[in-house]
């Protein structure tokens, strides 16, 4: 039975080995700064056993996840790759992406990871076999990463019920500077502006309450966020405030008509927003013909991820001299199979008739 190792079991980790002992998909090792939370990690179900140091955790492991908090990933998934051989992939779950692949990306077994997924309490105690079903798991291959164990990881992700996209990594932070991490400074700053403004009437406003209910989340955790991503932060900042000088501009000229035309573009952004991905569909396969070389299935995810394509799963079969190979990919809809087709000959590699299947 493989052995995925799991480093720091909170929330993510102790999920992420719920969901692989419920689905048994191999033997769930842990580990644990304080040994005084082991018991709680096994009888939580989150993992099989917890290794007494890190090393002996991850020793034959076929994936590793480093699950610490951000400030402490660098350190720790050092520690993993300098302790796992050539044919295990390390990955991590943090929410900035920059940081570890500028330090590990020139690794071939290390794959940047962020799942898109949480709940409002933290700890193992909290951990879900469910937490990751439907789920986005973005991933931050790089030009060197092994196409083998990219392919065991997005396998992996998928087995846990979660949807696999591979994004570069300064995308990634500069697009979670937006939708994540500038609304808990939005909700930092409203909330102290309501305060100095009126607490009274500010503890019986419905939008005020919704807008400010990440407002201090987790200090020791977002400040690890926050200062780990600072630059696409302050980028997004800048953004924003022009988009508030743009705003006070527009309902400062007091013409009602001016301001309809203001608040119905922000209701058609939210509309776009909310719009989801049908469900149900029929996913079609994509079978690509590539030559082995480092990087080329990242290239294949990198470019269909950049061109919104889903990718539902994937598969690799080398060819007998191992010159080349085919990847197979599922994609969601009509309208993918035509973007990746197209995604994949820019690339210059070729695409060769598939039969479709649900799956």
């Amino acid at each position: 039975m493989p052995r995925i190792a799991v480093i720091g079991v909170g929330l993510i980790g102790g999920s992420i080995g719920k969901a692989a002992r419920e689905r048994g998909l191999g033997q769930v090792v842990g580990w644990v700064r304080d040994p005084a939370r082991a018991e709680s990690c096994l009888e939580s179900g989150a993992l099989d056993e917890v290794a007494p140091t890190l090393e002996e955790a991850v020793a034959d492991a076929e994936i590793a996840f480093s699950c610490v908090s951000v400030g402490a990933l660098p350190e720790v998934t050092g520690r993993i790759l300098a302790a796992v051989g050539e044919d295990t992939v390390v990955t991590d779950v943090g929410s900035t992406k920059g940081e570890m692949v500028g330090r590990f990306g020139d690794d071939p077994r290390f794959i940047g990871g962020h799942p898109l997924a949480g709940a409002e309490t933290a700890g193992v105690e909290s951990a879900r076999a469910d937490l990751f079903d439907g789920a986005r798991w973005l991933l931050t291959p790089t030009g060197v990463s092994s196409g083998i164990l990219y392919d065991r990881l997005n396998r992996f992700i998928t087995s846990l019920g979660a949807r696999p996209a591979a994004i570069d990594a300064a995308e990634h932070d500069a697009a979670m500077a937006v939708v994540s991490h500038l609304p808990h400074v939005f909700a930092n700053q409203l909330a102290g502006q309501a305060l100095a403004g009126s607490e009274r009437l500010g503890a019986v406003a419905p939008s005020l309450r919704d807008a400010t209910r990440v407002a201090g989340s987790n200090p020791t955790v977002w400040s690890e966020i926050l200062a780990s991503n600072g630059d696409s932060v302050s980028e997004a900042i800048g953004v924003a405030i022009a988009g508030l000088v743009r705003s006070r501009e527009v309902i400062a000229t007091g013409d009602p008509e001016a301001i309809r035309e203001w608040q119905e573009g922000a209701a058609s952004a939210r509309a776009a927003l909310s719009a989801v991905e049908g469900a149900g569909e029929a996913t079609h396969a994509i079978r690509i013909l590539v030559p082995n070389r480092p990087g080329v299935l990242a290239q294949v995810a990198l470019a269909l991820g950049e061109d919104g394509v889903n990718i539902v799963d994937m598969s690799l079969e080398p060819a007998s001299d191992m010159s080349s190979g085919a990847i197979t990919v599922w994609v969601a809809g009509e309208a993918d199979v035509d973007r990746a087709s197209r995604s994949i000959e820019e690339l210059g590699f070729q695409v060769s008739p598939a039969e479709d299947e649900v799956r």
